[in-house]
């Protein structure tokens, strides 16, 4: 059996999916109230059903955890506190944050409020680890990605709890770097409102060319991951660290809940060689897109993505083995019942799906009418079973956990009755309302006091031992003996219900922490307007104008060296721009290059809390935060300048008036993007190992398909990919381009613009100068009209959410 210390963490979507976990076995569950959450599509809880929610659990002896996993403005910090103070106030054991300045305030306002750092943080080192220990973080949400062996690394070199998905639905991106879903529809998976654009089809183009290459991957879904099961690597994961293993699913139905719940916890006590083949079929029939072990253990290429569907197989349980116009003959792998759906291939490679209004039994041909088109010698699969599904209600609509309790009471005439009980460690005392009576007629018996005392079916509690002291003509009234036991019960939920004790605060100090550290004053005098570009390529490089730019962020190699002399000799602030995701290996390959060329930096920009805490704890160098660092709002900004950050691109995912409402600090340079194409995606995943059939991404640097190659989605629009360093970047079809705006961007209180040049070669010289001149009044708005018009009626272009925003 594996030790009381690790924790098997649920997802619950709603009530009943509550009663599901616990009822099954979760030793803990996550869930997500009405607001400020990332899944706002599940059902959710309002106040009154969290409050409950924690009642339920807490007397069970279950944790609850609140996501409050998304990114927060500035108009939005004061509601969400107060969110916060009412999740304090029920008992709720801990927070999911995604947002440094959110988690900030949480921990200066609320400082025993466990802190859990969301896999939205993208936390894949062991820095960004020790980085929220720092903070005050108890526990940190891993990366899905990150390899077991960086697993152990962590875990032996720090002291914070680490939580790993060991089941459910993955991500294409790393999480809380996707703004796919953001940038092409409004809806941010950053503010959980994922469309999921990842689970579309695609084909694959040569990017130069627009051609469409590698027809048989033609409108697959080369973005869509199976869904993770590590049933069978449990003991291997736990060894290496992992104290949490959570399930995802907050969106999926209670029975899934129930099912995959009661697997893992079976695994969890009896070891793996208790599942059977039964019980994996139960799991992949509960839903499944085809199961991978993930990242963390070595998944990759095609045998991690789910590429010819992106939707629920169920269970291969049949096949088509002859057909009579529109009737067809199924020859069933297994029985099926009534009420089962099944869903079969059609010629055209669609599926159709019927839900069955007879038996079918295992070995025996059936025929089915009325099936029109369906393929020859295809396969049939499950995709609902009724009788599993009725299991799995069954398992959670009645109590299946019972704690034991002792009990001895004393009955003695002319006094109160007093029953003591013991659970545990704890102990109760309580006493009649009124004195015991001497009996008039029929005196108590032992025997019916322990009928009444012993009735405690609608509780979680059972009799193992009741005593009891009794005057022979005692008497008391059923209903005072049954007030009694009530009474203790009661008594006993309520210190079980409240089991972190916690003082509650006052609206009157509330109110003294939420004006000291809500409320920030702004800079008196802005910097002048300064233009920023980043390049990533000498060839980028070489054609910009060095007499019109004030900051140069470098992001590759070539010639290195005498690029950053030629840099200096014009005095411009030069800043190397590290990769978006580094490992172990990745951040000591860093700190090599920063050793060789430091002394020709201004400073290092960074795009990950761990780089970031790399860099702050190895060198006394600038340190630049990047859009990777998803900076919302003013508290974060303030949190990183407080650990030494100097500078700051603000989010993407701001508009005009959120970047306005953000203080701003003396010391810091606040930059926003004006021009280049997004990124959308950093993904571990390789759509071109899917055409090669990679089995690792050891030969990514040298493969010839890393870049060139790009995505067309089901519209016909674009996406440019390329691959470097173990992670592949998708970028938005069209750049962003807001020239005509600038200056409304600079009364926005920004001191920098930034040009991102990305994977373009063309007309990189005359956006940096345009820019530049509009930027410093060298040219006025007419020129910038004409030039964005002639601009335009050559490519289109987006204007981000300067002007819209993200819901």
């Amino acid at each position: 059996m594996i030790n009381d210390n690790i924790e098997l963490l649920a997802p619950v979507g709603n009530m009943e999916s509550l009663y599901a976990a616990i009822q099954n076995g979760a030793s803990a569950v996550y869930l997500g109230g009405k607001m400020f959450n990332a899944r706002q599509h599940a059902d959710n809880f309002s106040n009154e059903e969290l409050k409950n929610a924690v009642e339920y659990a807490h007397i069970r002896d279950v944790k609850i955890y609140v996501t409050v996993n998304i990114l927060l403005d500035d108009k939005e910090m004061k509601k969400a506190l107060d969110y916060i103070k009412y999740l304090y106030e029920i008992d709720v054991d801990g927070l999911i944050v995604q947002d440094l300045g959110f988690s900030y305030l949480i921990r200066k306002i609320f400082p025993d409020f466990d802190l859990h750092g969301s896999t939205q943080m993208t936390i894949n080192n062991l820095p960004g680890v020790t980085f929220l220990e720092e903070l005050g973080f108890s526990r940190v949400v891993l990366a899905r990605e990150i390899p077991i062996n960086e697993v152990q690394y962590i875990h032996f070199n720090s002291n914070i709890k680490l939580e790993g998905f060991i089941h459910g639905a993955l991500c294409i991106c790393y999480s809380g770097q996707c703004l796919m879903s953001s940038m092409l529809g409004g809806r941010s998976g950053n503010r959980g409102r994922c469309a999921q654009p990842c689970r579309m089809p695609y084909s694959f183009i040569n990017y130069e060319s627009g051609q469409e290459v590698f027809k048989t991957w033609d409108k697959k879904y080369v973005l869509s991951l199976r869904d993770l099961n590590t049933l069978d690597y449990i003991n291997e994961i736990i060894d290496r660290g992992i104290t949490s293993l959570k399930i995802e699913g907050r969106m999926k139905r209670p029975e899934y809940v129930a099912i995959v719940v009661e697997k893992y916890r079976k695994v969890l006590e009896k070891g793996k060689e208790s599942i059977n083949q039964q019980d994996k079929n139960e799991v992949a029939q509960i839903f499944n897109r085809g199961f991978t072990k993930g990242y963390m253990l070595g998944a990759f290429g095609r045998e991690a993505a789910s590429y010819d569907r992106p939707d629920n197989r169920g269970l291969l349980v049949g096949k088509v083995v002859k057909i009579d116009k529109n009737d067809i003959y199924v020859k069933f792998f297994q029985d099926v019942e009534k009420g089962d759906g099944i869903e079969f291939e059609t010629c055209s490679g669609d599926r159709i799906g019927i839900v069955l209004d007879f038996k079918g039994e295992e070995g025996k041909i059936t025929k089915i009418k009325n099936i029109p088109s369906v393929l020859l010698n295809s396969e049939v699969y499950r995709t609902s079973s009724e009788s599993l599904l009725k299991r799995a209600r069954e398992s959670y609509e009645q109590e299946n956990i019972k704690y034991p309790i002792n009990m001895k009471v004393f009955i003695y005439i002319g006094r109160p009755a007093v029953l003591y009980l013991t659970s545990e460690n704890i102990n109760i005392e309580v006493k009649s309302d009124s004195l015991v009576e001497k009996a008039k007629k029929v005196s108590l018996t032992k025997e019916r006091i322990v009928d009444q005392l012993s009735k405690l079916n609608d509780t979680v509690y059972y009799p193992v031992d009741i005593q009891i002291e009794l005057d022979e003509d005692a008497f008391m009234s059923i209903s005072d003996i049954n007030k009694l036991r009530r009474d203790a019960i009661d008594q006993l939920n309520h210190i079980r219900k409240n089991k972190n004790n916690r003082k509650p605060i006052s609206n009157e100090k509330y109110e003294l922490l939420i004006n000291k550290y809500l409320n920030l004053t702004n800079r008196v005098v802005k910097s002048k307007n300064k233009v920023s570009v980043s390049v990533k390529s000498k060839k980028q490089f070489d054609q910009l104008n060095l007499n019109k730019l004030d900051r140069i962020y470098i992001g590759f190699e070539d010639s290195l060296k005498d690029i950053l002399h030629r840099i200096k000799e014009k005095n411009i602030e030069t800043y190397l721009m590290t990769d978006r995701i580094l490992y172990r290996t990745g951040l000591e390959t860093l700190r090599e290059k920063i050793m060789d060329i430091g002394d020709l930096l201004d400073g290092i920009s960074v795009s990950n809390i761990g780089t970031f805490k790399f860099i702050r704890d190895n060198f006394d160098m600038n340190i630049h935060g990047e859009i990777g660092l998803n900076i919302f709002n003013s508290y974060t900004v303030k949190l990183l300048n407080s650990f030494g950050i100097k500078g700051v691109t603000l989010s993407p995912e701001l508009n005009m008036k959120q970047i306005q409402n953000i203080k701003k600090i003396d010391g810091i340079i606040y930059e926003s993007t004006v021009y280049g194409y997004i990124p959308l995606m950093i993904t571990k995943h390789c759509p071109m190992a899917l055409v090669k059939n990679c089995k690792d991404d050891r030969e990514c640097n040298t493969c010839p398909y890393k870049s060139g190659f790009g995505l067309r989605d089901r519209k016909g629009i674009d996406f440019y990919m390329e691959r470097d360093r173990g992670y592949t970047t998708i970028y938005n079809s069209v750049p962003l381009m807001v020239l005509e705006h600038i200056h409304q961007v600079f009364d926005c209180g920004i001191d920098m613009i930034r040009l991102d040049f990305t994977f373009e070669d063309e007309n990189i010289r005359e956006i940096q100068e345009i820019y530049y001149d509009y930027a410093n009044n060298i040219i006025d708005y007419d020129m910038v009209e004409k030039y964005i018009k002639n601009y335009r009626s050559k490519k289109h272009i987006t204007k981000g959410h300067y002007f819209r925003g993200v819901i």
